[in-house]
């Protein structure tokens, strides 16, 4: 699972890395959790990079409404070209996410378990992969939304946890945001020597600003 995650690396590097077009910046943070704006990096109309700020939390295009509870915030890479969610943005609609660690608990005593810190070992960002949807609602309110690709962990992360997130390596970007729909070979754990960790004491990071559409404007009725 990757349910938190950070990005503390400045703007600059980030668009060193990702070079997307415009100017749009993300403030560093510490903690990025679900349900809170994410900066994602897509391929806008004229195939440039950009960089636009979604929600964390993936809602369909067919959902007729956002649901309250724990946002979908992640897509299992086994199964992600056959989930009526997911399906149609695996192959239309991939992004690159940006970040430079993530968090992962060992144990199974709630209360008790062991946070670890995941990162590149200087501490350099990296791209998660990712997919976003666009959705409607009934009465006109919009809302975009993303979720980070996860998949079977390789170390040294299997030692602690299963499940980690996809990560694309620089030489893929360009293939990661074409419109080749197949991408499945993409879809994997990092080399061994991607990752290094740390235990660490998670702050409790503040409620997160859920993002979610304005409210529909109510019918203006002419007087007679």
């Amino acid at each position: 699972m990757c349910v938190l995650r950070s990005l503390r690396r400045g703007p600059e590097e980030i668009r060193h890395l990702l070079k997307y077009i415009n100017a749009e910046d993300f403030p560093p943070r510490e903690y990025i959790t679900p349900g809170s704006p994410t900066a994602i990096v897509r391929r806008n109309m004229n195939g440039a990079r950009e960089m636009v700020l979604v929600r964390w939390g993936f809602v369909p295009s067919w959902a007729k409404e956002i649901l309250p509870g724990k946002p979908l915030v992640n897509a299992r890479a086994e199964t992600v070209y056959e989930k009526a969610s997911f399906k149609n943005a695996i192959r239309r609609r991939r992004c690159l996410i940006p970040a430079d660690g993530f968090y992962e608990w060992q144990g199974d005593v709630p209360g008790r378990k062991q946070a670890w810190y995941i990162h590149k070992p200087d501490q350099t960002a990296f791209a998660l992969g990712g997919i976003y949807e666009h959705w409607l609602g009934a009465h006109g309110s919009e809302l975009e939304s993303a979720a980070v690709l996860t998949c079977a962990s390789g170390m040294p992360v299997a030692a602690i946890h299963e499940r980690s997130p996809v990560v694309i390596l620089p030489e893929d970007y360009e293939r990661w945001l074409s419109q080749d729909e197949q991408v499945q070979d993409l879809l994997k754990p990092p080399p061994d020597d991607f990752w290094t960790m740390e235990k660490t004491i998670i702050a409790r990071p503040r409620k997160p600003e859920v993002q979610t559409p304005p409210p529909a404007p109510k019918p203006q009725m002419d007087l007679l």
